[in-house]
């Protein structure tokens, strides 16, 4: 358990993606100068009700991601623009809301348990495969290369990665990011690449056109 300065968004962030951030508010200010002058983590965790910006403190999703900072610009009145890369999973087991004007967790890591690496690996094959039938599906429709850049070989990395790339609603990320079985992930992964295809299929047998990658609405 450790303590960890949490950052509510209307995002949820996976291990090994990057986020970026223009930090304007007091009480963040203070958070990310604290964690960029003492090299630290911050969390980034989904809003579960309240606002992200000029309100109080909103209630947190208890499943986030770590995030370090690796890139900072500095600005006029005490502002940033930061870059972050997402880390490790953690579940938030006490909250403190009193000790700074911004959320104080006391948290811990909340890796995946890897029961069976031959059946993992399996599943990570599946989904390598649908997600570049997918990318060739989205050239084919949008009419515009697609640089997705080379797929991870580990199975835990190739999820966190088609996991971000998809665009659907928050809350279905959330629900990837709390999954607490890695091969369910990679199935629940598969079945919305398939789903996303088809939709892509459909749209290739009318003809349609569209720039940038198309997604079913979620």
């Amino acid at each position: 358990m450790f303590e960890l300065p949490l950052f509510p968004l209307n995002t949820v962030l996976f291990p090994g993606a990057p986020i970026h951030l223009h930090i304007f508010e007091p009480r963040y200010q203070k958070m990310i100068g604290l964690c960029i002058e003492e090299s630290r983590p911050f969390g980034v965790v989904l809003i579960r009700s309240g606002k992200e910006a000029n309100a109080p403190l909103a209630t947190p999703h208890r499943i986030g991601c770590t995030a370090n900072i690796i890139q900072v610009q500095r600005m006029e009145q005490g502002r940033f623009n930061i870059v972050a890369i997402g880390q490790e999973r953690f579940r938030i087991l006490t909250l403190d809301t009193d000790s700074q004007p911004y959320l104080i967790g006391q948290v811990e890591l909340y890796p995946f348990q890897i029961k069976d690496p031959q059946e993992l690996e399996q599943r990570a094959a599946r989904l390598r495969r649908q997600f570049q039938k997918f990318v060739a599906a989205v050239i084919e429709v949008s009419g515009n290369s697609v640089e997705i850049g080379d797929l991870p070989e580990d199975a835990l990395g190739l999820a966190y990665m088609a996991a971000t790339v998809l665009q659907i609603g928050v809350h279905q990320k959330q629900a990837l990011l709390e999954q607490s079985d890695v091969v369910t992930l990679l199935d629940q992964l598969l079945y919305i690449y398939r789903r996303e295809q088809a939709l892509l299929k459909a749209m290739i047998h009318h003809g349609e056109k569209q720039d940038g990658i198309p997604y079913s609405l979620n």
